[in-house]
């Protein structure tokens, strides 16, 4: 089970990875409810090329410690303090995501009636959830 969770969470983790490295460079499909918005016009913020791209690259590493941490690989580089509590701790930060902030993501947001509200109540916080409760079994099995 571990393994199949790795290798899934691993998947997922690439492809949202890639999916940023294309909205850097200036891609535009699916970009349209995946940023929090006030209303369906007014965004919270605009993500710069380079932001979107770092995101891209923390999802990659965050790919790379859920498959070291389910034995799928073995990234001999990786610190020793990342391998015994990086999955603990990028868990921790999915469950927190999918909690939310309590205005604009997450399950117990404020703002409802947006496209981003509608995207991230049916896939974006059960995505987290999943995310944090497999890394950790993936820790603890």
């Amino acid at each position: 089970m571990v393994f199949f969770l790795g290798i899934t969470c691993g998947i997922i983790f690439l492809a949202i990875s890639f999916l940023h490295i294309y909205w850097a460079f200036g891609g535009n499909f699916a970009l349209g409810g995946v940023i929090p918005t006030k209303t369906d016009e007014v965004r919270i913020f605009k993500a710069p090329p380079i932001l979107t791209f770092l995101v891209a690259v923390f999802l990659f590493f965050v790919a790379v410690i859920y498959l070291q941490a389910s034995k799928v690989f073995d990234f001999s580089m990786l610190p020793l303090f990342l391998k015994q509590y990086g999955i603990i701790f990028f868990s921790s930060i999915f469950i927190i995501r999918a909690i939310g902030d309590f205005n604009y993501v997450g399950f117990f947001k404020k703002v409802k009636g947006t496209q981003f509200a509608k995207n991230d109540y049916k896939y974006f916080s059960p995505l987290c959830v999943f995310l944090g409760i497999a890394g950790i079994l993936i820790y603890f099995l």
